[in-house]
């Protein structure tokens, strides 16, 4: 649905030439014109009409010097640095750019009718006055001659297999007369054809074209050749074809035209000779001629240059220029250049510019030269309120196609609605004036500006026909028609026409200077539009916007700067752009779709260019942009990646803008939304949540971007427009949970608005059904970040029941009769549902129906009921509330037999009230209620209670309800007991026990556990006789022993034992030497000192030692190592960085945090232990380390390797000291000095590693890496890793212990 829109138009009448133009070529390198006449070629500067280069051809005898000759070709070769032509004298000729002389590479004597270049220059063919064609190279060796006439069809011949004969096939639309209707005799071409071969070119170089008057018919036949020469194919006969041909670059047709008996059409053919589509001119039969057909470089504009075929009165025809373009099967007339009948004003060469697709060259007889740059542009009304209907109109010759969007979505070539001019139309215009948006005006070929408005009886009731459907867009009516009272030299003078008010109109000019433009401000006079006021701009104008809000009018000037228009004022002037600093602010290249927004309160341009770029002043945005489109407070683009973002503009500065734009956006990123390749935006409803985007192939696709959507709903519920709201979202599919989540405050504040905006039963339940805790506005629907965060209206308590609770008693406040469904279900949808009360309130609807008309009944509330949670636990409820008619209520309403329920109810109905219930409760699993019960139906039952204790382990719950002084209390202590015991905790059994008189017992379990102190008390008050307490004793000091528990067991020994030799073995064996002296002396055995003591101090001081000396030795080495890893990891990330870029994918790898290693052989491996608690996924991450050399992760092996002996001589501590002082006691002066300065020498070699094994920042490990060493792609994958989580699956590196320096252990009287 775009239009083509001219930026600029120069115009160069300076050019001079002796004779009259023929051929004309662009001159790719410089842009500059080259123009061959009878008598010279001339080189030719279009923006100062001076001439660059001229040479002779008369001169030089290629062309007669009476001007009689004609030049047939002319073809730039930028790597020749020259212009080939070809005359009709059979000459080919070069003429050198950088010598400005002319060389006759070769001549046909039979002459030369037209002269084909292919694609590449690689090759060129010569069509020959004897109906040949010569295929020569670049170099012009010749390749191959062929007649143009052939009698066989070509390679690509057609297969006939013989089924059926022509009469017996099928026909189609055509009916069976088809089979029986004589092919028709071929007419000779018309008169005016020039009967001169036509030679075209397939983009790719692979296939050429050539239309030729046939000997035999006299009409002309195209025929389709390769690059070698070979004949591929041929037309069918076609009746009425014309001399224009021309084949689409990027396309397999072949464009000519052809004039039937009722219409005049340009059709199209396929590379096999058969016709494939075609479109009909706008004029009738017999009113023009097709001179030629031209294709732009990227095939999307067909120019069709037409010339009247009857002249007017003063023997003058009029010629014409028109642009084509294609979109969903339908081809529009998009721009319609009107010569008039001057001859010397009529085109003599057109030609598309080769470089820019939308540049179309065009030079007059006079030798003036016009260049046309058109930019593709998307005409959509600028209003931002609820009036404005969203109006698009596409342009199709002498009509407008115009589509309402806000009423209607009409795929194209449909519209809403067609307005009919009486010449066709060039530029359409919204007036830029609130309440106004939906009026337009029409810019067409003969120079009439047309304005168009809705009719003015709105109020009355929309028409219907009279097939009852009803009008839903009312046709736009012709208001008036102007006539512009201003000269125009040339089609198109005027351009770029803006309607800001009902009585302004604004247009771009020529200006005095060709390389200037004038504004020309606009007001009706009567029937005519004169000119107010004029401003001279010192460059040439390519685009006009204004900006609805502000009123401003921006201009952009063809080098990129960017003025600003002061319409509003007596005097108009320009003045340049600046921005809140005072700077000028310019595009760094020219834009060719612009639009003014506001970017945090600053006014900026933004301009798209043809390179798909987006700008904001000189600061590029993103670039990589289909379209854009400004909508309120939105601005909306599609990109290359397939993706539609909507950003909003107030919340945002230039460099917010920009990496959003450059960001993939997250998971639930409300501003991102994938289209389909290539989609473009037409139009965004204001005031609304559509967008209307357009496919490549020409449909169209509404959208409701997620972004729009959320915005207008957090207006709406600002302003506690909860139906709107809550009807948006459903027909969205928006979590309604949204509704409270915005303002959790505000919407409790206002429940009962809610309630009676919606009132509806179904849509209050639709909402409360949606209910869940999680909070939409920090998951699925983000706030912006320029919106603060809405406190919980009640901390502490759940959102599902504030909300249930909240909305429960505004209803039942209301009209509970009305709401009750509603009700109910807010009961039941708690977070614990509240069923009982429920049914309670269905029983009361059954005992109790209300008398209010319309109120809800019994039935209808339980089969609603029934409908919202599972018959089956609605029946466990019912029968846990022990109200046996609500049973028997829900029991009836549910799909049960009587068979299976009723037996079972009467068996409850015949017990006694609490072992009924008891039952109830044991069938529903409820085992703490039932215990309560049983309980209360007395002793007679406590088998069955104990019973049910153990099965269910529900021992604490039991002890709570009998006595401490019953014997049921003792029953279940020892149960408890003995449940315990199985449960490893045989200590708190031996406590239950004890204090529920079971001593004997209790001393077994206290043994069992090695609960020694508990164990003596229970024999002393037993008591036991003394050999079997000192028995006792041993057993336990035995089992102490094994637990490395020297102290208490050498007590037990000591004292209840009575054996004092073997607790002093025992506190040497542990290394409690001071303990084991006081023993040694309390009893006076100094001779243990002599036999063990001594001896165990040498050993212990000697083992210590050794200890010491492995672990120094062992650290030093993982030392060592872990430095030579860290800088093969280093070098290895460097290098692949460099050699990368920052880009790579594999550099994150090689960073702190990484596992990987330079020439390791292992890979790791998949984890599947993200579901195991945090203990056991550290142990399974500690296993994947190894300490072997190249493995992948052997720099965290040695870290924690490293720590582990850190943490070991650490804690050795304490034991030190002990040792020292009792070697010092017994004169061991040396093996106490090695051992202190052994220990002492290994402290401070781990202290001062330390900071090299644990550096600071490590546990940072994405820091942005900067030093000597680094390089720009380092140091920019350094920073792109700050923005990546790490690997989950990695084990985590160790914090550096601490080292308690503050525990004393060395003696100062050992030197």
């Amino acid at each position: 649905m775009r239009n083509l829109k001219l930026l600029k138009g120069l115009r160069s009448s300076e050019l001079e030439g002796p004779g009259s133009p023929q051929c004309f070529s662009v001159r790719a390198e410089t842009g500059s014109l080259l123009i061959a006449s009878q008598y010279s070629i001339t080189e030719f500067d279009p923006l100062t009409g001076q001439t660059v280069s001229e040479a002779s051809l008369t001169a030089g005898g290629f062309l007669p010097e009476d001007g009689g000759g004609v030049v047939v070709g002319l073809q730039d070769l930028a790597e020749h640095e020259s212009v080939c032509l070809a005359t009709a004298g059979g000459d080919v000729v070069l003429f050198n750019f950088n010598t400005c002389q002319l060389e006759c590479v070769g001549s046909v004597d039979s002459g030369l009718t037209s002269m084909s270049w292919s694609p590449d220059e690689e090759l060129v063919i010569l069509t020959t006055g004897q109906e040949t064609i010569i295929m020569m190279t670049k170099d012009f060796e010749p390749i191959t001659e062929v007649g143009i006439h052939q009698d066989d069809f070509g390679e690509g011949k057609f297969i006939t297999v013989g089924w059926g004969k022509k009469e017996t096939q099928f026909h189609g639309s055509e009916g069976k007369q088809a089979a029986q209707r004589k092919l028709q005799e071929m007419q000779p071409a018309v008169a005016w054809d020039d009967r001169r071969p036509r030679v075209t070119w397939r983009g790719d170089g692979q296939l050429f074209a050539v239309s030729a008057i046939c000997p035999q018919t006299g009409a002309r036949k195209v025929r389709v050749w390769n690059r070698e020469g070979v004949l591929q194919a041929t037309s069918e006969p076609i009746n009425g074809l014309e001399q224009a041909l021309c084949w689409k670059p990027s396309g397999s047709l072949i464009a000519s035209s052809q004039r039937h008996p009722n219409k005049h059409s340009v059709v199209f053919m396929e590379k096999n000779g058969l016709l494939h589509g075609d479109f009909t001119l706008p004029f009738s039969k017999d009113q023009a001629k097709v001179k030629e057909l031209l294709w732009n470089s990227d095939s999307t504009v067909l120019a069709i240059w037409l010339e009247d075929l009857t002249a007017g009165e003063d023997g003058e025809a009029n010629s014409y220029i028109q642009l084509w373009t294609v979109g969903n099967y339908h081809w529009y007339l998009k721009q319609s250049l009107h010569f008039g009948r001057d001859p010397q004003k009529a085109p003599i060469c057109v030609s598309w510019d080769p470089e820019r697709p939308l540049r179309l060259h065009v030079v007059t007889r006079s030798w003036t030269g016009v260049s046309y740059d058109w930019g593709w542009t998307t005409e959509r009304s600028p209003g931002l309120d609820a009036t404005d209907n969203a109006n698009v109109a596409v342009i199709d010759g002498e009509k407008i196609l115009l589509t309402t969007f806000r009423k209607c979505v009409v795929p194209p070539p449909m519209c809403s609605f067609e307005l009919q001019l009486k010449s066709p139309v060039n530029q359409v215009t919204f007036l830029c004036q609130p309440q106004g948006t939906n009026q337009l005006a029409a810019f067409s070929a003969n120079g009439q500006i047309s304005v168009f408005s809705p009719r003015t009886n709105t109020d009355e009731p929309a028409e219907r026909t009279a097939d009852v459907f009803r009008t839903v867009s009312h046709p736009l009516i012709l208001q008036k028609t102007f006539s512009l009272a201003v000269p125009q030299d040339f089609p198109l003078a005027l351009r770029q026409l803006l309607w800001l008010r009902d009585d302004l109109f604004v247009a771009i000019g020529p200006g005095l200077l060709p390389t200037s433009s004038t504004l020309l401000m606009l007001h009706p006079v009567q029937d005519q539009l004169a000119v107010r006021a004029q401003v001279e701009v010192d460059s040439v104008v390519i685009s006009m916007v204004h900006c609805f809000q502000t009123g401003n009018v921006a201009l952009q000037l063809e080098d990129g700067q960017i003025r600003r228009l002061l319409w509003d004022c007596p005097e108009p002037s320009v003045e340049n752009w600046r921005d809140s600093s005072g700077c000028s602010i310019n595009f760094p290249v020219p834009c060719i779709q612009t639009a003014l927004c506001s970017i945090s309160g600053e006014e900026y341009l933004l301009g798209l260019t043809d390179r798909s770029h987006l700008y904001a002043g000189d600061a590029e945005l993103a670039s990589n942009v289909c379209s854009f489109a400004v909508c309120n407070d939105f601005l909306l683009i599609t990109t290359h990646s397939h993706m539609c973002r909507c950003l909003q503009l107030s919340a945002l500065t230039v460099k917010g803008l920009q990496a959003a734009l450059a960001s993939d956006g997250g998971q639930n990123d409300e501003t991102l939304r994938r289209v389909e390749r290539g989609s473009r935006i037409v139009t965004v409803v204001p005031q609304d949540t559509r967008v209307v985007l357009q496919m490549p192939r020409g449909n169209l696709e509404t959208i409701h971007h997620r972004a729009l959507v959320l915005a207008q709903l957090r207006e709406w519920l600002d302003s506690l427009r909860f139906r709107q709201t809550f009807e948006c979202m459903r027909k969205l599919r928006i979590n309604l949970n949204l509704l409270y989540d915005h303002n959790p405050k505000a919407f409790l504040e206002n429940v009962a608005t809610f309630i009676t905006q919606l009132n509806s039963i179904n849509h209050i339940n639709l909402f409360l059904t949606e209910l869940k805790e999680e909070d939409t506005t920090g998951s699925m629907y983000p706030r912006p970040e320029s919106s603060p965060a809405q406190p919980q209206a009640a901390p502490g308590l759940k959102k599902v029941d504030v909300v249930c609770d909240a909305l429960r008693s505004a209803m039942e406040s209301m009209d509970p009769n009305k709401f009750c469904l509603s009700i109910l279900t807010a009961h039941v949808k708690k977070t614990v549902p509240e069923l009982e009360v429920a049914l309670h309130k269905v029983h009361e609807l059954r005992e109790n129906p209300p008398e209010a008309p319309g109120a809800v009944s019994a039935e209808e509330a339980l089969k609603y009921l029934l409908f919202l949670v599972n018959v089956n636990d609605l029946y466990e409820h019912s029968l846990g509330t022990y109200d046996f008619d609500l049973v028997l209520m829900v029991a009836e309403k549910s799909q049960k037999d009587p068979k299976e329920y009723l037996p079972f109810l009467n068996m409850l109905k015949s017990l006694e009230p609490n072992y009924q219930r008891y039952t109830i409760d044991k069938h529903l699993k409820r085992y703490k209620k039932a215990l309560i019960h049983l309980s209360k139906c007395g002793e007679e039952h406590f088998p069955e209670a104990l019973q049910l204790v153990k099965e269910q382990k529900l021992y604490g719950e039991a002890l709570k309800l009998y006595a401490a002084e019953s014997h049921q209390y003792k029953f279940l202590s020892c149960a408890y007991a003995e449940h315990l015991v199985e449960q490893q905790q045989a200590e708190q059994a031996g406590l239950l026990l004890w204090r529920c008189g079971e001593p004997v017992r209790a001393l077994q379990a206290f043994t069992s556990s090695s609960s020694w102190r508990n164990a003596i008390c229970v024999a002393q008050q037993i008591p036991l006789p003394p050999d079997q307490l000192s028995l006792l004793a041993r057993d336990l000091a035995e089992k102490l022993t094994e637990q490395r528990r020297f102290s208490e067991a050498a007590l037990l020994l000591d004292q209840y034992a009575k054996d004092c030799e073997e607790a002093i073995l025992a506190l040497i064996t542990g290394a409690v030497w001071e303990e084991a002296l006081r023993l040694i002396y309390i009893h006076k055995r100094q001779d243990i000192t002599e036999t063990n003591l001594k001896p165990a101090l040498l050993d212990a001081a000697n083992s210590q030692t050794v200890f010491l000396e492995t672990q120094v030795a062992t650290f030093t080495r993982h030392r060592s190592r872990l430095a030579v890893v860290r800088e093969q990891k280093e070098k290895a990330r460097l290098d692949m960085l460099d050699e990368d870029g920052p880009d790579c994918p594999d550099a994150e790898l090689f960073s702190e945090a990484s596992s990987v290693m330079t020439g390791s052989k292992y890979s790791q491996s998949n984890s599947r232990i993200s579901s195991r608690s945090s203990k056991n996924r550290r142990k399974a991450e500690r296993k994947k380390l190894s300490l072997k050399e190249g493995s992948p992760m052997e720099d965290r092996a040695l870290m924690y390797a490293l720590s582990d002996i850190l943490i070991t001589v650490d804690k050795m501590r304490e034991e030190v000291h002990s040792l020292l002082k009792a070697l010092v006691l017994f004169q061991f002066d040396k093996q106490a000095e090695k051992l202190q300065l052994t220990y002492e020498e290994a402290l401070q070699m781990i202290e001062a590693a330390v900071p090299e094994v644990w550096p600071e920042g490590l546990q940072n490990s994405q820091a942005p890496l900067t030093g000597p060493n680094s390089t720009a792609n380092s140091i920019m994958a350094s920073f792109q890793q700050q923005q990546k989580p790490a690997a989950s699956q990695e084990p985590e590196v160790p914090m550096a212990p601490k080292m308690r320096n503050n525990v004393k252990w060395k003696l100062a009287i050992i030197h």
